[in-house]
């Protein structure tokens, strides 16, 4: 389709689609202050005081952007907000104003203390450093009365290029304008990843420093599904890929549930949610119900544990939307990237492989009790379709899995267990015997199969669910559970990829549960094939040599 000599650079494919239009650049951050001003000591109150209107106009600006959208993306903006207003961070610039630093500085030294913290937490808090640096200029803007930095103005269709967007940026994007993204850094589960799927727009990160190479003006392909842009294209094939893309996004769009093949093999399709809007948000559209709940996002910024009673008030929210549904509940997923003030250790050497998830309760079980108890008396009165599925993150063994079904039981509720950690995968016909269904994290699990931080940039070609050696788990873990008869999900990133999605149903998989927004996709394209078909992907995938390969050798077969 390109011409002679186009070229191509390559990223990691988040969102499938096609787009072709002319390269922009994000506004770029402003200059960050020189050291050497000293503010004399009766002018530090005043100096701290202007610090504090500009933070406060920033966090006004992001809240009443959140006003303004759905989903996500609010989310996104409100926790954004509340990081300008966060009192620890505040403490820290006063403590550098009261030195003697003017605000800018201050601004900078307070940042720059919470990136360190940050980072060394790795994972999804290292992630985070990202939100970090954009409120910090952003308030280094304001004080300075210069223009925010981030988005552009476009007038026509662009694709939008940036180092790294800013959950802020990207949660407000002018879709009508901006038709693809593309980043040098992030990964697939980065806030602009899991906003581009929100707002179905191709997307492409961890491109690397070959992004630099591409100016702005330059017209280039996107291609979401393999992660590509390609520039000096011929313009006439580039639009009818586009026209072609849209036609299928148009089917996508009309598509009506429940999911199943060709040949009538069901798959049911699931939401992930964090809380109870984002669960009335997936009730409007075409998930079945609730495959992960993440409990643990309610309570990130908890400074203690909340009451049973304050817990089940919270968990109702999500069941309400979902009142004759089947809502899966993930037990407190705190530590390493998620650290919870009352739940988890304050110093790890190794954070990502230490204390979380249901490790926390081997020293405090109690912990667990009430969160199970919590969730029992939320689940009170729901109708006899309407069944609460409780499962534990980081279990490992069967004698944790034992442990925690046994719990569950005592309560009324229907046990289950993550695989994610690889050792359950091997070891799945000593877990399932004592579970009543599993459900695969394929984020951690990838990570951990792969020894790759799965928030890396510069790993983001490990930490790709299209792995084999990933996929290989998954396959084990399905072929126990038919044996056992244990209903086997998966919940990771990975079942919001629509090619993918007929990989795991190939493999077994008994249910998909993704962001609301990319489940018609996911059902669109299980509709056209049939079952045989996802069984050759699967085969095609599991014999592969990598990732990118066996996502071309599926890519082929299912649009040939």
């Amino acid at each position: 389709m390109e011409g002679v000599h186009s070229t191509s650079v390559k990223g990691t494919g988040v969102v499938a689609g096609i787009a072709y239009a002319p390269a922009v650049w994000v506004r770029p951050r402003p200059e960050l202050p020189k050291a050497g001003a000293t503010v004399p000591a009766g002018e530090r109150e005043a100096e701290y005081e202007r610090f504090v209107a500009a933070a406060d106009l920033v966090s006004e600006r992001l809240l009443a952007r959140s006003a303004h959208v759905e989903g996500s993306a609010s989310e996104v903006l409100k926790a954004t907000a509340g990081m300008v207003a966060d009192r620890g961070w505040r403490k820290a610039a006063r403590k550098a104003v009261n030195s003697g630093h003017p605000a800018e500085n201050a601004t900078v030294e307070a940042t720059d203390k919470f990136v360190t913290m940050f980072e060394a937490a790795g994972g999804v808090m290292a992630e985070r450093t990202t939100d970090l640096k954009d409120i910090r200029d952003r308030v280094l803007a304001e004080l300075r009365g210069e223009e925010e930095p981030g988005l552009p103005e476009v007038d026509g269709e662009a694709v939008l290029f940036a180092d790294d967007l800013s959950p802020a940026d990207t949660a407000t994007l002018d879709t009508d304008h901006i038709v693809a993204l593309v980043t040098e850094l992030g990964g697939p589960t980065s806030h602009t990843a899991i906003i581009a799927r929100q707002l179905n727009l191709p997307c492409i990160v961890a491109v690397g420093s070959a992004i630099s190479s591409i100016p702005a003006g330059e017209k280039v392909l996107i291609d979401g599904a393999m992660g590509t842009i390609t520039m000096d294209t011929d313009p006439e094939a580039s639009a009818e890929r586009v026209r072609e893309s849209r036609e299928r996004a148009a089917v996508v769009a009309q598509w009506r549930g429940p999911a199943q093949t060709r040949d009538g093999h069901r798959v049911q399709l699931l939401a992930n949610v964090a809380a109870g809007n984002a669960a009335r948000v997936a009730a409007e559209g075409q998930a079945e119900g609730i495959g992960l709940y993440r409990t643990e996002m309610s309570f990130l910024s908890a400074s203690e544990e909340p009451s049973v009673d304050e817990q089940a008030r919270i968990y109702r929210k999500v069941f309400d939307a979902f009142p004759d549904s089947k809502v899966v509940i993930r037990t407190l997923d705190a530590g390493s990237d998620k650290p919870i003030a009352y739940a988890t250790m304050t110093v790890e050497e190794n954070p990502a492989l230490g204390v979380r998830g249901l490790r926390i309760a081997n020293s405090n079980e109690p912990l667990l009790t009430r969160q199970l108890d919590a969730i029992a008396q939320a689940a009170e009165g729901r109708g006899e379709g309407a069944t609460t599925w409780v499962m534990a993150p980081m279990v490992a063994t069967a004698r944790e899995a034992k442990w925690f079904a046994g719990l569950c039981r005592e309560r009324g509720l229907i046990a289950g267990a993550m695989i994610e950690v690889p050792a359950a995968a091997l070891m799945a016909d000593k877990l399932m015997p004592h579970l009543d269904f599993v459900s695969i994290g394929t984020n951690d699990l990838t990570q951990y199969t792969m020894a790759a931080d799965r928030l890396s940039p510069q790993l983001a070609y490990l930490t790709d669910p299209w792995q084999p050696a990933v996929l290989r788990l998954i396959r084990h873990t399905c072929l126990i559970g038919h044996d056992t008869q244990t209903p086997v999900g998966v919940c990771g990133e990975a079942a919001a990829d629509p090619m993918l999605a007929c990989v795991l149903t190939g493999l077994g998989v008994d249910s998909l549960s993704a962001a609301s927004t990319a489940l018609p996709g996911v059902g669109a394209q299980l509709a056209d094939v049939d079952l045989e078909t996802c069984k050759k992907a699967a085969e095609l995938a599991l014999e592969s040599v990598g990732a990118a390969a066996a996502r071309e050798a599926v890519r082929e077969l299912l649009q040939g």
